[in-house]
């Protein structure tokens, strides 16, 4: 643990009002860098307390069930969640009293309770302008959803991710599945401790504080990879039914266990055709190409399979990765444990807990800034109460009233008066070089630019990024690096520059602005850096204030550093996907390669810590971040199900251990829902139902019993005592989902939902990427966006699924194209004129004309 180590949030006054699991992430966050956290709970402790997972015959009672409140202190997900903060119980006054006195407060209380619990915005900044709130809601504070109910398994599908997984599974007759571990809620909390940090700090400086309205709902939506391009830019429609555009791809059994593999390009399909030992069909013309293995896919894959049932799991990873071919083991959360790679990374830690005993539980997503780590163990319920926050330091005293020099790049500005400042987003000022390509690399960067930051992104012809590659061009555009919507997407509101980094003076151009940048983020393999001469100790030469940071698939350091990884290998690494699948199904892809984002997230929240740090401290910092471990980060549950009870949580759909029903259900054909191209209704329109309380249930008992008894062709569902009580239900679940579905498969699937919504209960369709871009609630909060592009003109993008109440909202410009802002950022940042620009342009140094 690094609870005696200052960490870089050393003196941060942190509220939190205990509620769900985003609000907790988002409070664990802050906590691991050494905010002063104070969890702030009701009487009878907060909801994250009551979801388990529990060790039978530990609790405070010691011999009391464990699916009972006395224990209260011992529930996995507390402890995983609320490791190092601190807890008072919750009453009005002393309430109000600490947010006097915080400098962040996070919620989730949605728009209803916001007066009763004092948290109105406009109260709020009355009373406190300096502070930073952030609510994090399931559809944010305002727009049509905003009074609706929901949970993880509803808002999971309202995003878009659910309808993409499992991803390719060829089942249209099962439903789509949102993914275990309250991920959404995980990745939700992520973004809020970015955001409420760069606002913070922002208020240090000019004495403005914030109130961020984050929807979750946004956040999914926001990440649903290339799915949602490839509706607004060509039209495709993605789901989780379709093959994958790269082959061999997937889940595969071997000897021992499971293996998953992607092969992304020729030379890697050349290298595995000669670690399988050159097999005769591997000639056929069928498997020649790219496209070839991707037009033969289910033979390609069946032939790869046939190959891989013959190997040992361990072996063909490791001699694949020896050949740069991407494979990664299937874990259980079991084998975690044993992974060395972890072990010399410091990624598995002990808390000694004194309710349960010494624990490990995963640590936090990355690694580089001081005593990044889990600070103590979980508190019990009130035990800090009365105490408040602990005295400032010197060093982290409270921000002046007057406000001090801002740091710009390598110049120093003084900001003016804050009452007549205009608003500013909460890194204007700060600028960024990107060295990034594909996805997780442009995904953190992304958020950056969100939050205001200059991001400048390097590229140039002979090397563009990935993304301008991948074939999502709009219909009626000549398909250019220009055109592709998957490099549009990941990129907006950057400025791009085009710069030859094989060349000396390419690389001599990018090292004299790094100097003049706060902030460089790359996603290179380990050590390519470094070979361009562009590493950290390189960098910090010439500025030793920089932040750089790194993202690849194992981490810069370890004895797996050198394997590679993409995206979709995260949760087959860190036991997601063995978790993750239907009812007595094998383990499933996630329909997204969410180690992409996650590992985004992770850089983007270590870049705006390190700035707050440097802003403490003045020193810079190197963030690693893995795919592995920043995935890992968010298997809280997973993880202490598998500590606390001794096996993995077992495959379960949609549903969940502790509460039915749950599910996504069957309704009746909607027209909506087909599209060009596709078979009508092939995918299905499903909606998501989950009844976590007996109040719950009634109400949705209510509203199908009236069908019942109104002549409808359903049955009821109150009238049948096993279904009484939640224990009842959870045995019972396969004939309740049967007797629910027969009811909702009469009905359009926003019939269902209004209906469930009216009565209180959570309920909300399963959207498609079509879906979410035309989401009317989506739309109002202005998340959608519709930039002009001067070659594809207006698409539909994913925007910023935050709002500001002190700043301005909404993305600040189309993505760049090729080389676009060259001449301007280098006459701007670098002073070079344009005779300086035509000898760079003739050595080679950018790549293309300017």
């Amino acid at each position: 643990m690094s609870g005696d180590v200052m960490g870089a949030l050393d003196g941060l006054r942190v509220l939190e009002l205990a509620g769900g699991v985003a609000v907790a992430h988002a409070g664990k966050l802050l906590a691991d860098l050494g905010a002063d956290v104070i969890r702030l709970e009701p009487a009878g402790g907060d909801a994250t307390r009551r979801l388990g997972p529990f060790r039978p015959g530990e609790g405070p009672a010691g011999d009391v069930d464990s699916s009972v409140d006395g224990h209260i202190d011992s529930g996995g997900l507390h402890l995983f969640l609320d490791a190092g903060k601190r807890c008072e119980l919750d009453e009005p006054e002393r309430r109000m009293a600490l947010m006097g006195e915080a400098d962040v407060v996070v919620h989730d209380v949605t728009a209803g309770g916001l007066t009763a619990a004092g948290l109105e915005p406009a109260a709020l900044v009355a009373a406190h302008p300096a502070l930073v709130t952030c609510a994090i809601t399931p559809f944010g504070l305002t727009g049509p959803y905003a009074g609706w109910r929901s949970e993880e398994v509803t808002t999971n599908h309202a995003g878009g991710w659910g309808w993409l997984s499992p991803g390719s599974s060829g089942r249209p007759d099962l439903p789509p599945l949102a993914p275990p571990g309250h991920q959404a809620e995980m990745q939700a909390g992520m973004v809020a401790a970015m955001a409420a940090v760069a606002a913070q700090e922002r208020a240090r400086r000019t004495g403005r504080g914030e109130h961020i309205d984050l929807s979750v709902q946004a956040h999914v939506a926001s990440m649903l990879e290339a799915a949602f391009v490839a509706w607004t830019y060509p039209g495709w429609p993605a789901d989780r039914l379709g093959v994958h555009t790269l082959n061999p791809w997937g889940i595969f059994e071997c000897r021992d266990g499971l293996a998953f593999i992607v092969v992304a390009e020729q030379d890697q399909w050349l290298r595995l055709v000669e670690l399988m030992g050159h097999p005769d069909w591997a000639d056929d013309d069928a498997f020649a190409s790219v496209a070839a293995r991707n037009e033969n896919a289910d033979v390609c894959n069946l032939l790869v399979g046939e190959w891989l049932a013959t190997q040992e799991v361990d072996a063909v990873w490791h001699a694949a990765q020896a050949r740069r071919i991407c494979v990664a083991p299937v874990l259980t959360m079991g084998e975690l444990g044993g992974q060395a790679h972890l072990a010399a990374r410091g990624a598995l830690v002990e808390v000694d807990n004194p309710v349960t005993g010494p624990m490990v539980q995963p640590g936090p997503p990355a690694h580089g800034l001081a005593g990044w780590g889990v600070r103590g163990p979980a508190p019990r319920l009130g035990q800090h109460s009365g105490q408040g926050f602990r005295p400032r330091t010197a060093a982290v005293a409270a921000p002046p009233p007057v406000p001090a020099p801002v740091s710009v790049g390598a110049a120093v500005a003084t900001t003016p008066d804050p009452v007549v400042t205009p608003p500013a987003r909460p890194l204007e000022g700060v600028r960024v070089l990107d060295l990034t390509w594909v996805w997780a690399g442009p995904f953190a960067a992304l958020q950056l630019a969100h939050l205001g930051a200059d991001v400048i992104k390097v590229e140039s012809a002979q090397r563009p990024c990935l993304g301008r590659r991948l074939p999502f061009h709009p219909p009626g555009v000549e398909p250019s690096l220009n055109t592709s919507g998957y490099f549009n997407q990941w990129n907006q509101a950057k400025r791009g520059i085009s710069l030859d980094l094989g060349t000396p003076e390419g690389v001599g151009v990018a090292r004299a602005l790094a100097a003049r940048c706060d902030v460089v983020v790359e996603n290179f393999a380990p050590g390519v850096l470094e070979r361009l001469g562009l590493g950290y100790d390189e960098l910090r030469r010439d500025h030793p204030e920089i932040v750089l940071a790194s993202v690849s698939g194992y981490g810069q350091t370890g004895p797996l550093r050198d394997y590679m990884a993409y995206g979709p290998t995260a949760a087959p690494l860190t036991g997601l996907a063995n978790i993750h699948g239907y009812v007595d199904g094998p383990p499933s892809e996630l329909g997204i390669a969410f180690g992409d984002p996650a590992a985004g997230m992770a850089a983007a929240w270590g870049v705006v810590a390190a700035l707050a740090a440097r802003n403490r401290t003045g020193q810079g910092s190197h963030v690693d971040v893995s795919l592995w471990e920043s995935t890992l980060a968010c298997q809280g549950e997973g993880w202490m199900w598998r500590e606390l009870t001794g096996s993995d949580l077992e495959r379960s759909g949609n549903r969940d251990p502790r509460w039915a029903p749950q599910g996504c259900y069957p309704c009746a054909p909607d027209p909506s829902t087909s599209v060009p191209g596709a078979d009508p209704g092939e995918a299905g329109a499903w909606v998501a139902i989950t009844c976590t309380t007996e109040d719950d249930w009634a109400a949705l008992c209510a509203v199908v019993d009236a069908d019942a008894a109104g002549g409808a062709s359903v049955a009821g569902l109150g009238a049948d005592a096993a279904w009484a009580t939640m224990a009842g239900r959870l045995a019972d679940q396969d004939r309740l989902d049967e007797r629910l579905t027969a009811w909702t498969a009469t009905l359009d699937r926003w019939e269902v939902t209004r209906r469930l919504q009216a009565a209180g209960v959570a309920a909300f369709p399963s959207l498609s990427p079509r879906d979410v871009a035309m989401d009317p609630h989506l739309e109002a909060r202005g998340f959608l966006e519709q930039l002009e592009h001067p070659v594809v003109g207006r698409r539909i993008h994913a925007g910023v699924p935050w709002r500001l109440t002190s700043g301005p909202n909404g993305v600040r410009a189309a993505a760049p194209t090729l080389g676009q802002h060259t001449a301007e950022v280098l006459a701007e940042v670098l002073d070079i004129d344009a005779d300086e620009l035509d000898r760079l342009q003739a050595a080679g140094a950018l790549g293309q004309p300017a």
